[in-house]
């Protein structure tokens, strides 16, 4: 707070205020009123008991100068009593406020002594993974020994205005991806993947907002997942979410390529939402074939609808390209036929997608989505191809506990249902059925045991039956 020497220094006190005459006196008098930083006095505010000994400690210093100047005439024998008396009063106060502002200073000290940085906040994930698979799977045999991995990711989020972010992600992974021992991508964990042990760059992207706008500018790691709304609340999260990664959203719109681009989200009416994107695999290599728009590439549009705060709607389309030798139609959630149709031939789709998610009580929500993928051939030949997936889930917040998340999740992964190349259309249905318990153990730490169980597998009708079973421990600071 500081002092002022005249009442007109306070903007928010008007002569026609009831205390103005006597904030001029003490203004004019004894030059001991002070007011806020920004100009005001707030009048119209309650003062506490530690704000009136501030401001009746300043008066006392001014008083003692009064007294031993030249002006000192000026304060009376009944002045000084009643300050005597409030000196007395608030003395406990005084007192009591000189520590706390004492201590006060001295933890600022070692705040500011101690502190990360004044721009960047550090969280940071951690995944611990004990899995194993049963059954013939797509190779004739169980070749899945049981194993112990791990994803681990820090975050570094930095704001320059308050209202932008630049992330700056950190990653280490080494977790067992089960489609090379099974032989089938429908076995993969949401969190699987290996990087040799080695800390590498895993996200770099930088999003700011104006008006109702917001937009992300990606050189690594932006990929279709983070661009838009998922509409899959209690399942999307790697960590918290279903352990598998066909359960955790719409194959055909969030598991397309991309990873380096740019993502806009505008908001229409406070509840229609657009977003728009394009993210390319390979956008710093020059080479033939690669680049910003000459390499593989997924842009998204998609509306989503949130009439209420239990129901969400989204409509999605994505246009993919991708390169000879770089085909992958939905990133390792269906059988080997939807994720190659062409084998490598470089390849075109448009993805279509509906996705939908009704919270129907605190206790209960469902969500649900049906994705349908055109597929061209563009070397090799002209061949096109038909892919469908859908999914149900069922979730059960709170369930035992609070915090704790039950789930089931029923679907069929990505499945080739026409191809002008024979040999690769799928000839049966897989069904995906997972089950899961999130056991919410603090803020920072739940454990989630799960299994899934996929039939016909790769959607072969000479393939048996397959078990994944996961037991996950995520730590999030």
């Amino acid at each position: 707070m500081n002092q002022v020497t005249s009442v007109s220094q306070l903007s928010d006190v008007k002569p026609t205020d009831w205390a103005f005459q006597a904030l001029q006196s003490l203004v004019e008098r004894y030059g001991c009123i002070a007011g806020y930083p920004d100009g005001t006095y707030r009048g119209n505010r309650a003062l506490t008991r530690y704000e009136f000994a501030a401001g009746l400690n300043a008066c006392l210093d001014q008083v003692t100068k009064l007294i031993g100047s030249s002006t000192a005439n000026f304060v009376t024998k009944e002045d000084l009593a009643v300050l005597q008396r409030l000196q007395e009063e608030f003395a406990a106060e005084l007192a009591s406020l000189r520590g706390r502002v004492d201590a006060l200073e001295a933890r600022t000290s070692e705040l500011e002594a101690n502190q990360f940085s004044t721009t960047t906040k550090l969280n940071a994930e951690t995944i611990f993974a004990v899995g194993d698979t049963f059954g013939d799977g797509a190779v004739g045999e169980d070749k899945t020994n049981t194993n112990f991995g791990y994803r681990v990711r820090l975050n570094f989020d930095t704001s320059f205005t308050g209202t932008d972010r630049l992330r700056t992600r950190l990653q280490a992974r080494n977790s067992a991806r089960y489609d090379r021992t099974t032989g089938t991508p429908m076995t993969r964990t949401n969190f699987d993947g290996d990087s040799g042990s080695q800390i590498i760059l895993d996200k770099l992207s930088y999003q700011f907002t104006t008006g109702s706008t917001t937009v992300e500018i990606g050189a690594k790691g932006l990929t279709s997942d983070d661009v838009a709304p998922l509409i899959n609340p209690y399942f999307d999260s790697a960590a918290q979410g279903a352990v598998s990664r066909f359960g955790a959203f719409n194959p055909a719109i969030y598991n397309t390529p991309g990873e380096t681009g740019i993502a806009i989200n505008h908001l229409l009416t406070d509840k229609l939402n657009l977003t728009l994107s394009y993210l390319a695999n390979t956008a710093a290599d020059s080479t033939e074939g690669n680049g910003l728009f000459n390499g593989s590439y997924g842009a998204i549009a998609q509306l989503t609808y949130s009439p209420s705060s239990e129901l969400d709607l989204a409509l999605s389309y994505v246009r993919s390209y991708s390169r000879r030798d770089d085909v992958d139609l939905s990133l390792g959630t269906g059988s080997n036929n939807a994720n190659q149709p062409f084998n490598q031939s470089a390849t075109t789709g448009n993805h279509f997608g509906l996705q939908a998610s009704w919270r129907a009580s605190p206790r209960f929500a469902l969500s649900g989505w049906a994705g349908y993928v055109d597929a061209q051939q563009l070397s090799g030949g002209d061949a096109q191809a038909d892919i469908w997936n859908g999914g149900v889930t069922f979730a059960f917040p709170d369930l035992f506990g609070e915090g704790n998340v039950g789930g089931i999740i029923v679907g069929i992964p990505p499945k080739v249902t026409r191809n002008d190349i024979k040999e690769n259309k799928d000839n049966a249905t897989s069904l995906h059925v997972e089950a899961l318990y999130r056991i919410q153990v603090s803020d920072f730490i739940s454990v989630t045991p799960g299994v899934y169980v996929i039939t016909n597998t790769d959607h072969n009708k000479d393939n048996g039956t397959t078990w994944v079973g996961v037991l996950r421990t995520s730590f999030n600071f």
